[in-house]
C-alpha cells in the first residue's frame, strides 16, 4: 500500500514541482526578450524534461548493492520512454483539445523552421544513441562509447546556437515570448517580479523535482514487486506519464490559446533534450543494452517522427486529424509491450 501512496505522491508533486520551475522559465523568457521558439525549445523544453534527467538517475543511485540490473532496467525504460510518450500520445492529445474548436481539418500552424530543427536533431541523436545500445548486445568499445558521447553533446551545443540565432528574426514576425500567468512567488509572497524572484522560483522547483523524483522511484520498484511487472515496462509507461505531464499540460493550454509555436515548441524541444543528451547518462552509468525484445518503444517512436516530418514537408500547416496516427501508434506500442512483457 505504501508503494502505491508513494507512486502517486511522486506523481502528482512532479508535475506541481515542474509547473512552478516552468512557470519561472517563461517569466525568465520574456524578459530576455527572446523568442517562442527559444523559450519553448530550450528554457521550458528543458525545464519539463529535468524530471526525465533526474529520474533514471536517482533509480541508478538508489538501487541497493547487488540489485543494480534493476536500477538498470528503471534508468534505460525511463530515457527511452519519454521520447514515445512525447511524440506520439503528447500531441495527439494536444491536437484533440482543439478538436472542438477547430474541426477534424482544422489548421494546427506551428513556425516550421524551428519545427523541422527539432525533428532533425532528435533523428539524428536518437537513432545514434539507439543504434549503440543495440551494437552492445554483441560488443562494447569504450572508444566508440566516448566519440557517441562527445557528438550526442556537441550536437546539443549547436542546436542550442542554431536556435538562438534564429531568434531575433523570430521575435520580428511576432514570435516574442510573452508569459501567460503572473510569477507564481508573486501571488504567495509579496516579492517584485525581478530577475532574482525568477531565479528563486526556478531553484525552489528544481529542489521539489529532484526531492519528489526520489519519493516516485521508490514506489516504481515497490509496485513492481507487488504486482509482479517488469520494471523495465513499468519506468517506459508510468515514468513517462508522470514526467511528461508537464509538457502535455503546457502543451494543451498555449495551444488552445492559439499558440501553436509554443505548443509545439515545448514538445519538440524536450525531445532534442532526451534524444540528445539523456543518452549520455545512460551510457556513462549503465550497461546501455538493448534487446531486440525491449525496442517497442524506439521503433515506434521513429513512425511518429516519420509521420510528423512528412506532413511537415509537403505541407504549409498540420491537420487536426493527421494527430490521430500518432495515438494510435502510441496505443499500438502499449498492446504490443504489454504483450511482450506479460
Amino acid at each position: 500500500m505504501l508503494s502505491f501512496i508513494q507512486l502517486f505522491i511522486g506523481m502528482i508533486f512532479i508535475l506541481v514541482a515542474a509547473m512552478v520551475f516552468c512557470n519561472a522559465l517563461e517569466h525568465l523568457g520574456e524578459k530576455l526578450g527572446i523568442s517562442e521558439g527559444v523559450t519553448g525549445s530550450i528554457f521550458v523544453a528543458v525545464g519539463t524534461a529535468l524530471p526525465e534527467a533526474i529520474v533514471p538517475l536517482i533509480a541508478l543511485f538508489m538501487a541497493p548493492k547487488g540489485s543494480s540490473g534493476a536500477g538498470d532496467e528503471i534508468g534505460v525504460g525511463a530515457i527511452m520512454g519519454p521520447p514515445l510518450m512525447l511524440s506520439t500520445l503528447s500531441i495527439a492529445l494536444m491536437a484533440l483539445s482543439v478538436l472542438g474548436k477547430r474541426g477534424l481539418s482544422g489548421a494546427i500552424r506551428p513556425e516550421k523552421s524551428g519545427l523541422n530543427r527539432d525533428l532533425r536533431f532528435f533523428t539524428f541523436g536518437y537513432f545514434l544513441a539507439i543504434l549503440l545500445a543495440f551494437s552492445h548486445n554483441y560488443f562494447n568499445n569504450q572508444l566508440i562509447n566516448v566519440l557517441v558521447i562527445i557528438v550526442l553533446a556537441l550536437s546539443y551545443f549547436i542546436y542550442v546556437l542554431q536556435t538562438i540565432k534564429a531568434s531575433s528574426e523570430l521575435v520580428k514576425e511576432g514570435h516574442a515570448t510573452e508569459a501567460e500567468d503572473e510569477l507564481y512567488l508573486t501571488k504567495l509572497v509579496k516579492m517584485p517580479n525581478n530577475l532574482f524572484s525568477v531565479i528563486f522560483q526556478a531553484a525552489l522547483g528544481f529542489a521539489g523535482l529532484i526531492y519528489f523524483a526520489h519519493v516516485f522511484i521508490e514506489g516504481i520498484m515497490g509496485t513492481a514487486k507487488i504486482i509482479g511487472i517488469s520494471m523495465f515496462l513499468l519506468s517506459v509507461v508510468l515514468i513517462p506519464v508522470a514526467t511528461e505531464l508537464p509538457e502535455k499540460v503546457n502543451s494543451i493550454l498555449w495551444i488552445r490559446k492559439g499558440k501553436d509555436t509554443l505548443a509545439f515548441a515545448n514538445i519538440t524541444g524536450a525531445m532534442v533534450f532526451q534524444g540528445l543528451l539523456l543518452p549520455i547518462l545512460g551510457i556513462i552509468l549503465t550497461d546501455w543494452k538493448l534487446p531486440p525484445e525491449k525496442a517497442v518503444s524506439c521503433i515506434t517512436t521513429f513512425f511518429a517522427v516519420a509521420w510528423l516530418f512528412v506532413h511537415a514537408g509537403k505541407n504549409t500547416h498540420y491537420k487536426v486529424k493527421h494527430f490521430a496516427v500518432n495515438g494510435g501508434l502510441y496505443l499500438l506500442s502499449l498492446l504490443v509491450s504489454l504483450m511482450v512483457f506479460k
